[in-house]
């Protein structure tokens, strides 16, 4: 019966979420769809995720392993949170935020904004 009803919340709604994985009360999907979390990874209580949201293992040796999340945390849309990290309480996480490292207690975690050109050579012909 399991196998059947993961397979159909993960075709209908996109979201992929273990039997295997530890979570809290009061974990909230804000949007479904694209929303991967790793067999292993823990939850606190009060956890709020959005669509595009992963939650995986990385690393090799010691290092690999899968997030910790604190309680009370708020994961924004498109977020990617891997390794064997601890992400602390009252943590907020911004949209497309790309987290590997450990996250303090009531930090907000945001992607750098803007971008930066790596290279322009050889993408286009330019007058001489």
């Amino acid at each position: 019966m399991y196998i059947l009803l993961y397979h159909r919340i993960r075709s209908k709604w996109g979201i992929e979420i273990p039997r295997t994985v530890k979570i809290g009360e009061g974990f909230y999907i804000g949007h479904s769809g694209g929303i991967t979390i790793s067999g292993a990874a823990k939850f606190g209580n009060n956890v709020n995720i959005s669509q595009q949201v992963t939650v995986g293992v990385s690393g090799k040796g010691e290092k690999r392993g899968v997030p910790v999340i604190g309680d009370n945390v708020y994961i924004a849309s498109g977020a990617k949170i891997f390794g064997k990290i601890k992400v602390g309480n009252n943590v907020k996480i911004g949209a497309n935020a790309v987290v590997y490292k450990d996250i303090p207690d009531d930090a907000i975690v945001v992607l750098e904004p803007g971008f930066k050109i790596i290279s322009i050579k050889g993408n286009r012909s330019v007058p001489e």
